[in-house]
């Protein structure tokens, strides 16, 4: 039964969101779908997706042969291994386990999908933290027979770090627990409190049978009476695709070509927005200005371009444009500065050095930059605990990023291209962390530097104590006091407090 046909009190007892407000009939969406599978070993994320690929008939005839093969012994149900449709490794095969992200396509009449199926043991975190930056939704597992795990909630959290905003809470193998409705009850309620600690409302939880295919495709109203929320594929066909051309253009530059003296065209993939020829741009960090006369493409020119579009901008002006360079819309542009704030999983043994200087990458552009942890998520309690020292392997961790030259970044919120980062340990050039821009560090107003002179910001009383004092007799080459009220010299050191 659809999600609309739900009783108010059994939504409320079920802690079931609904993705809508209503069920109306769903027209095909020409955008796909990307979810992700996530969850602790062995929750049956692979058998889920095996078995939606074949309850959808999106398993070809030759596909269907070898797994029958490679499947051997078949279970007692008589069914086939559905995992290895996944599992395409040896070592995949021979553990029993996901090692890498594996990507499936399949459809229903009226969307399409694609499916990212991540790894659960925690050594893979960062397979599943590539699967989850690109997608729009999560289905999230628990075994039904153990509930909710220290690595759900971990994955739980890096989904929520990525943007996604859409959960499906799988309560699988119900048919270990004999269909038992408190258990359902007592681990979706549980997920649900966690869920909002993270700002996370959109929740749809379904208890299934990922082997047997009970509410994957099929409703299990047989062995499930009292569940009257949808199938998954039922919910994932309700879901929204995230927009990306919601908020101001973005172009991050790749390559600058002139193939001739009257071409200079400079490439990339929008990032977000929309331009047209016409529309000024401004092109960051250099803040010059110009309008665009044309968009190219390899075989045309066109007269727009939107997010994901591969184009080469052509300018009506000569500019200084070079690789790593953004080019942005006039009226909405993204934060520049040398100090940021983000949130980070740290992805390598060793994980991350406080002060340690490494490469950050963001699109095309790779800078220097050091890193200060400021706290660290207690996965058990779900709190953000002060944190000074090293963050770990897999610890997920808020940071101050300080830069040796102008940054250009949205937060991760607005736009997943430009608020995304990974860092890159210089020694050994391995990625040991992936971050998301959460905010600009403020400006230190009441102390700043003008030209090679540093220029405090005091209350007039206590510049003239300064200023009369020895220390400062010696500086004054190097310093300057700029006398202003108490009230001014207060809000400025106190707006500037968090960078002290």
């Amino acid at each position: 039964m659809s999600a609309s046909a739900a009783s108010p009190a059994h939504t409320a007892s079920a802690t079931i969101l609904p993705f809508a407000e209503s069920v109306a009939r769903v027209t095909r969406d020409a955008r796909p779908l990307r979810l992700i599978t996530c969850g602790s070993v062995d929750d049956g994320k692979s058998t889920l997706i095996g078995r939606l690929l074949w309850d959808t008939k999106a398993v070809k005839e030759d596909q269907a042969a070898t797994l029958a093969r490679d499947s051997g012994s078949q279970n007692d149900l008589g069914l086939p291994d559905f995992a290895l449709l996944l599992d395409g490794l040896q070592a995949e095969r021979e553990q029993g386990i996901t090692i890498d992200v594996a990507y499936r396509y399949f459809s229903t009449d009226k969307r399409s999908f694609i499916v990212a199926d991540t790894p659960g043991h925690e050594q893979y975190t960062r397979n599943m933290a590539t699967g989850a930056s690109t997608a729009d939704l999560a289905v999230l597992l628990a075994d039904a027979r153990v509930g909710l795990l220290e690595q759900t909630r971990r994955h739980a959290t890096i989904a929520s770090l990525m943007g996604i905003r859409q959960f499906v809470l799988a309560v699988n193998k119900f048919d270990l627990v004999n269909y038992d409705r408190e258990i359902f009850d007592r681990i979706s309620h549980e997920f649900r409190e966690f869920a909002l600690s993270l700002g996370v409302r959109q929740i749809t939880a379904i208890p299934m049978s990922a082997l047997k295919g009970e509410n994957v495709v099929s409703s299990a109203s047989d062995t499930m009476p009292w569940y009257e929320g949808p199938t998954l594929i039922e919910a994932l066909e309700l879901a929204t695709v995230r927009s990306t051309q919601t908020g101001g253009f973005r172009l991050p530059v790749q390559r600058v070509v002139r193939p001739g003296e009257s071409f200079r065209g400079y490439q990339g993939t929008v990032a977000g927005g929309s331009i047209k020829p016409g529309d000024s741009v401004t092109i960051l960090p250099s803040g010059m200005v110009a309008n665009v006369s044309q968009i190219v493409t390899f075989d045309l020119v066109r007269n727009a371009a939107v997010a994901g579009d591969a184009v080469t901008l052509v300018l009506d002006r000569q500019v200084d444009v070079a690789r790593g360079d953004v080019i942005v819309s006039v009226d909405a542009q993204p934060m520049t500065g040398t100090a940021f704030d983000a949130q980070l999983v740290a992805l390598q043994q060793g994980g991350i050095e406080p002060g340690k200087r490494y490469w950050l990458k963001s699109g095309s552009r790779r800078q220097r930059v050091s890193v200060e942890p400021l706290s660290q998520l207690d996965l058990t309690s779900g709190q953000w605990r002060p944190h000074a020292s090293a963050l770990n392997m897999n610890a997920i961790g808020k940071v101050r990023l300080a830069f040796e030259e102008t940054a250009v970044f949205d937060t991760y919120e607005q736009n997943r291209a430009t608020g995304a980062f990974i860092l890159i340990d210089p020694d050994t050039l391995n990625t040991v962390a992936g971050g998301m821009i959460t905010g600009k560090r403020a400006n230190l107003e009441g102390l700043k530097r003008e030209g090679d002179r540093v220029v405090l910001s005091l209350p007039a009383d206590l510049a003239e104590q300064l200023m009369a004092s020895e220390l400062f007799a010696s500086r004054r080459d190097e310093a300057e006091i700029k006398r202003v009220t108490a009230a001014e010299a207060a809000t400025l050191w106190r707006n500037a407090g968090s960078d002290i």
